[in-house]
């Protein structure tokens, strides 16, 4: 998509690029009216495999946009277009440091994600306690909060669960006693605590992502002191990406305190 006017709602939608690949882009739609204050940042599932892409954000984004919110719609390389590690999260962390460039409001920025983009959501909320040399680290656009729908928060437990056709090991090149280092330094749970607010929705009749991998998580993280809440929806895997589901209007509502300044 080039730059252009959504069809249905009249807000910009802005093309940029952060690097040469096919893949690493975002789409910033912009209110076509005013602007309520921050920016959301949506990064789209698909157990970070090539076949799926930013096309599952872009309604999201879209309808962020219609409400007043400036959304950057996040494209990244995936498992199969020359992703895994460390390729993925390092366009994750560029794709989201781009936006000092673009002139948005980054006094608060929370990031969506759904599954695989939950986990790369939650982890880029991490990237301040990396190491300044790993992937990720000493980031220039620091989030502020973040929402996690139906994420894979826990990519030990993920691996040995096999999840995604055993996704969490094509992501990082092996199970975690063969790269253990990878998976400390890409597993949100074990980054905690991440002194930023997370908020895990997600539906317990989800089949695809286990309900237990956000209840696991939020316990976790409320033990390392950090603000954590689990949010409770139906729909199953796929409701929190409906725009028309009352799980996405429970996520929305979400939203104006972890942007409030």
């Amino acid at each position: 998509m080039d730059d252009t006017d959504h069809p249905l709602t009249g807000a910009a939608v802005i093309r940029r690029r952060y690097g040469s690949d096919e893949s690493q882009y975002g789409q910033l739609h912009l209110p076509a009216g005013g602007r309520r204050p921050g920016t959301v940042i949506v990064i789209h599932g698909g157990f970070w495999k090539a076949q799926y892409g930013a096309d599952l954000g872009a309604p999201l984004a879209a309808d962020l946009a219609a409400r007043g919110w400036a959304a950057w719609n996040l494209e990244y390389r995936r498992v199969g277009n020359g992703g895994g590690w460390p390729n993925t999260m390092a366009d994750v962390a560029a794709g989201i440091d781009l936006l000092a460039e673009l002139g948005l409001d980054l006094g608060r920025v929370v990031a969506i994600g759904h599954s695989a983009g939950g986990h790369l959501a939650t982890w880029a909320a991490g990237r301040p306690k990396l190491p300044d040399t790993a992937v990720g680290g000493a980031p220039l656009v620091r989030l502020t909060g973040v929402i996690a729908q139906a994420g894979v928060l826990d990519l030990v437990q993920g691996a040995a669960d096999g999840l995604g056709s055993m996704a969490v090991p094509a992501l990082l090149g092996g199970m975690p006693d063969e790269v253990p280092e990878r998976y400390r330094l890409a597993s949100p749970r074990h980054q905690l605590p991440l002194g930023v607010p997370v908020r895990c929705v997600h539906s317990p009749d989800d089949d695809t992502v286990p309900f237990s991998q956000s209840a696991d998580y939020v316990q976790t993280a409320r033990a390392a002191g950090d603000d954590a809440s689990l949010i409770e929806v139906t729909g199953g895997h796929f409701g929190v990406i409906d725009p028309a589901s009352a799980a996405w209007q429970a996520i929305l509502g979400l939203l104006p305190d972890l942007l409030a300044g």
